[in-house]
């Protein structure tokens, strides 16, 4: 397995870990939260070529998600991205898979679950960005910071009302554009 730098919510080379609905159900909901309401932004959606229609741009600078379908906005939503120590690099994403349910896994990028830093952690609405590990899936962990900081180890933190709307939409291709990070650029087929 190639080295990757370890600021990814990575999972991949591993299929996906169900759990049983009585475990999941045991976890920290957000979905009391109130249904986000679309919101006209300042700008245009991004120029990147879509074939699905869907294109949604994750800006750091206001912490946000907003999605455009077919030209129109349909949803801006608080995010969390990486944090400086594991920033999500910035660039023109395509959507890959989804997993409906899975487990992050530090060690698949060489950093021990048991290390400093490391983690195993159990995401619900899971939608590849690259493959090297950056994913958008709920967070409901970090909704506190959703819309004011950079928490995550790279991948684009939601609540699980906000994951599960991209899961359900987003059909593979779709392009995700993140700006306004410190983490450089990313490199596409990554």
């Amino acid at each position: 397995m190639p080295d990757a730098p370890s600021r990814r919510c990575s999972a991949w080379g591993s299929p996906p870990t169900r759990i049983s609905h009585r475990a999941r159900s045991r976890g920290a909901r957000d979905s009391g939260s109130p249904a986000p309401v679309p919101a006209e932004p300042a700008e245009p959606a991004p120029p990147a070529p879509t074939k699905t229609g869907w294109i949604a741009l994750a800006d750091d600078a206001t912490h946000t998600l907003t999605i455009w379908h077919d030209g129109k906005v349909t949803r801006t939503m608080p995010i969390s991205m990486g944090s400086n120590e594991h920033p999500t690099p910035n660039g023109t994403y395509f959507t890959k898979e989804k997993y409906r349910d899975m487990y992050m896994d530090s060690s698949t990028y060489g950093v021990p679950v048991t290390a400093p830093g490391g983690y195993r952690t159990y995401v619900e609405y899971a939608v590849r960005m690259s493959w090297d590990g950056i994913f958008t899936h709920a967070a409901p962990w970090s909704v506190e910071q959703q819309g004011k900081t950079n928490v995550s180890h790279g991948c684009i933190n939601l609540n699980t009302e906000n994951a599960k709307y991209i899961y359900d939409n987003f059909p593979t291709g779709t392009p995700i554009v993140v700006r306004g990070t410190v983490g450089g650029q990313y490199v596409q087929g990554s």
